[in-house]
C-alpha cells in the first residue's frame, strides 16, 4: 500500500517561512501528479499548489510569489512556504495521483501566529 506522510509544520511567526515534505514510500516519479492541499478551520480543503510528472507546477493565486513547491530524485515532495501570513494557517496536506488513484496524506499543521 502506498503511502505519503508530511512533515514539517508548526508555529511560525507571521513573515517567517516553513518547509513542508511529503514523503512517498515510492519513487516520487511514479505519480503523475504531486500536489498540496489546506483546509482551514471552518473552511473548505483548497489546492495550493501542484507539479507534475514533467515538472509543471501551478499555484494559487493567494500563494503565486511566496510558496514553491518541488521535488527531489528520490521519494519526496516538498512546499516552501514563505512570507507567511495569519492566513496561511491551516492543515496541509500531500495528494498524489498514482493512475487512476487519489492518494492522500494525514496532514500537518502549520500555525502563523502574530
Amino acid at each position: 500500500q502506498v503511502q505519503l506522510v508530511e512533515s514539517g509544520g508548526g508555529l511560525v511567526q507571521i513573515g517567517g517561512s516553513l518547509r513542508l515534505s511529503c514523503t512517498a514510500s515510492r519513487s516520487i516519479f511514479s505519480f503523475k501528479r504531486v500536489a498540496w492541499y489546506r483546509q482551514a478551520p471552518g473552511k473548505e480543503r483548497e489546492l495550493v499548489a501542484s507539479m507534475t510528472a514533467g515538472g509543471e507546477t501551478d499555484y494559487a493565486e493567494s500563494v503565486k510569489g511566496r510558496f514553491t513547491i518541488s521535488k527531489d530524485r528520490a521519494n519526496t515532495a516538498y512546499l516552501q512556504m514563505s512570507s507567511l501570513k495569519t492566513e496561511d494557517t491551516a492543515v496541509y496536506y500531500c495528494a498524489a495521483a498514482l493512475g487512476a488513484v487519489a492518494l492522500w496524506g494525514q496532514g500537518t499543521e502549520v500555525i502563523v501566529s502574530s
